[in-house]
């Protein structure tokens, strides 16, 4: 079932509503609990997640509609998108509790923390322009703070300010372009503008969609948008820094399919144009990042790569088989991946440095093997999670006559090895360059759990992708 969106069913959003009555309760209790107990906000963030986790869960092989009146859609890439996202803010939480153990009041980062997630999970159902602005502009506001949060650092103090300038530029040309095609149509939602479209003033349709789509990419770190995403790996906090480089990129890419779906070929010509932004966002991230020492502004880098690699989905989105679970596996593997990288900066206290990574196999194997899993996922080196999400990612690709975007995704992986076997050779081929303080065991665990994830992933891929199968992708 499609269309059943005329109520406004409460479970529909359900695990959305947990996820906002949880990060109200979060804030009450970091404003009047004592500074010696604010570690406990993250237990009751990590119990909001799991909370709307579950009910997430049950949602899975419902009916697939839209509802709200047509603004939200309760399909099962939404689903998924929610669990991957709040997956993503788990481990987040994990990583947090010992990083911010030194701050008196740090109760409140959890709220924010589970409202950017929020809004990263609206950007992903919504079936509405108005509710793409809505989720772009939460996820952005709350993740310019948790980007500054350590305001004596001036480098965290660049990166929000980065951040904060290049949002506010992109999400005001979102604005922009949602107000012209609701001139245009008549509408917001999606599926009346797929109606309303075609036929139209094509040079306004075109506007419309590329000043949305700028907006969008600003989420994914995608090109021409993609700026803040090393500053914010290298300057933020380094949980908040794998949380910003993962959860939006999540609700960004769902939200560019639903999109791209909606818009007259024709008349707009948007697959030719997201393959060529694929294209530039792959091989500018992977040539910036190739001679990168500092650990942290390469994984930036590579975040931008990888947003690069996602897009491809979206070029076959609607056309091949394979878009819509090459999508969700792509964003499983690269969430876990992502969250183990970050999570070893993590755990060597925001240790940046390439040439600091000598001996680590050495000084802490679990790791030096994290580390070496996550950037093998990230190449795409069998059986990691990585491989199988690339190669169904180029297999859409082909299947919707562009090969030549595969080959050139080919050869960026290839040269993307180079640059994190520089790091990965130091850790294990050479001694000890100094003492390696780590910071504790949430840390560790949270980081071991992601490496094994993304094995994980990687042998039950077949499983995974054909359970992906039945998701739908609405309007």
């Amino acid at each position: 079932m499609v269309e059943g969106g005329m109520g406004m069913p409460v479970g529909s959003v359900a695990p959305e509503l947990a996820l906002l009555i949880g990060g109200v309760a979060v804030l009450l209790f970091a404003l009047f609990a004592p500074r010696r107990v604010q570690a406990w906000a993250a237990a009751l963030a990590l119990a909001t997640v799991v909370v709307s986790g579950v009910l997430s869960w049950l949602m899975l092989r419902g009916p697939q509609e839209l509802t709200f009146f047509g603004t939200y859609a309760a399909d099962d890439v939404a689903v998924w998108a929610k669990l991957i996202v709040l997956g993503v803010t788990a481990v987040t939480v994990a990583l947090s509790v010992e990083w911010f153990r030194g701050d008196p009041r740090h109760g409140e980062y959890y709220t924010l923390l589970l409202f950017s997630a929020l809004g990263a999970i609206l950007l992903a159902g919504a079936a509405d322009l108005m509710e793409v602005v809505l989720g772009v502009l939460l996820s952005s506001a709350t993740a310019y703070v948790l980007s500054a949060w350590h305001r004596t650092s001036a480098r965290s103090g660049e990166a929000g300010i980065k951040f904060y300038l290049l949002g506010g530029l992109t999400n005001g040309m979102l604005v922009y372009g949602v107000v012209l095609l609701f001139g245009l149509a008549g509408t917001t939602t999606l599926s009346g503008l797929a109606a309303e479209l075609p036929g139209l003033d094509r040079v306004a349709m075109v506007a419309g969609a590329g000043l949305v789509a700028v907006g969008l990419a600003f989420k994914l770190g995608a090109v021409p948008a993609h700026a803040w995403m090393p500053d914010v790996a290298d300057g933020a906090p380094a949980p908040v820094a794998a949380f910003v480089t993962i959860a939006p990129k999540v609700g960004g890419l769902i939200a560019f399919a639903r999109l791209a779906m909606v818009l007259p070929e024709d008349g707009v010509g948007w697959r030719p144009l997201v393959a060529v932004i694929a294209a530039a966002t792959m091989t500018l991230g992977n040539l910036a990042a190739l001679w990168q020492d500092d650990v942290r502004r390469l994984l930036g880098w590579s975040a931008v790569s990888q947003s690069g690699y996602a897009l491809m989905a979206v070029v076959a989105v609607g056309k091949s088989p394979l878009a819509v679970p090459a999508m969700l596996f792509f964003l499983v593997a690269y969430a876990a991946a992502n969250l183990a990288a970050f999570g070893v900066v993590v755990e060597l206290r925001g240790r940046a440095d390439r040439l600091s990574y000598a001996g680590l196999g050495k000084a802490h194997p679990a790791l030096a093997a994290a580390l070496l899993v996550a950037f093998m996922s990230f190449v795409g080196i069998p059986p990691l999670a990585g491989f199988s999400a690339k190669l169904a990612l180029f297999g859409a690709a082909i299947d919707v006559g562009y090969s030549w975007l595969a080959v050139l995704a080919v050869a960026n992986t290839v040269v993307s090895l180079f640059y994190y076997l520089r790091v990965i050779a130091p850790a294990f081929l050479e001694p000890l360059a100094e003492p390696m303080p780590v910071l504790g065991r949430w840390a560790w665990g949270a980081t071991v759990a992601s490496a094994a994830a993304v094995v994980v992933a990687g042998v039950v891929a077949e499983p995974l992708m054909s359970g992906f199968d039945a998701a739908r992708l609405l309007p």
